[in-house]
C-alpha cells in the first residue's frame, strides 16, 4: 500500500522512486546504478534521513546493474541510517546486483529480504 509518494528522480538510465510506507521509506531505483548516475540514489536516501526517517527500505527488483560506486551509495546510506537508530534493508536483488554484495563482503553487512513484504513487515 502506497502511503504517499515522498518523491522521485530521473537521469536517463536511472529512475528512483520514493515512497512512504511507515515506520519505513521505500527507496526503488530502477536501471542502471554506477558513477554517472549514483546522485540520483544518494539524494533521495539522504533526504529521508534528513527528514527523519532512518528504516530505509531498497527495493532492487528493477535494478539491472550495480557498480562499486552504488555500492558505496548504500554502505554511506546504511552507516547514516544506523547511527539514527535504524538501518537500510535490501529487496529482492537481481543476481547481477547479488553479486556485487556477495564478492566485495558487503552481503554481511546488509538485511537482504527475498520480498518487499517481508522487508515492511520485519
Amino acid at each position: 500500500m502506497d502511503r504517499g509518494t515522498v518523491g522521485s528522480a530521473q537521469g536517463g538510465r536511472l529512475l528512483v522512486e520514493v515512497r512512504a510506507e511507515s515506520p519505513s521509506v521505500v527507496v526503488t531505483p530502477a536501471g542502471e546504478l554506477d558513477h554517472h548516475t549514483a546522485d540520483l540514489l544518494r539524494e533521495p536516501l539522504e533526504t529521508c534521513l534528513n527528514d527523519g526517517f532512518s528504516r530505509l527500505v531498497v527495493d532492487c527488483s528493477r535494478l539491472e546493474f550495480m557498480d562499486s560506486t552504488g555500492l558505496n551509495v548504500l554502505l554511506g546510506a546504511r552507516l547514516k541510517a544506523e547511527a539514527a537508530g535504524g538501518g537500510v534493508h535490501l529487496v529482492a536483488m537481481q543476481p547481477v546486483v547479488a553479486r556485487v554484495f556477495e564478492i566485495t563482503g558487503a552481503d554481511a553487512v546488509f538485511t537482504v529480504h527475498e520480498t518487499l513484504e517481508a522487508a515492511l513487515t520485519s
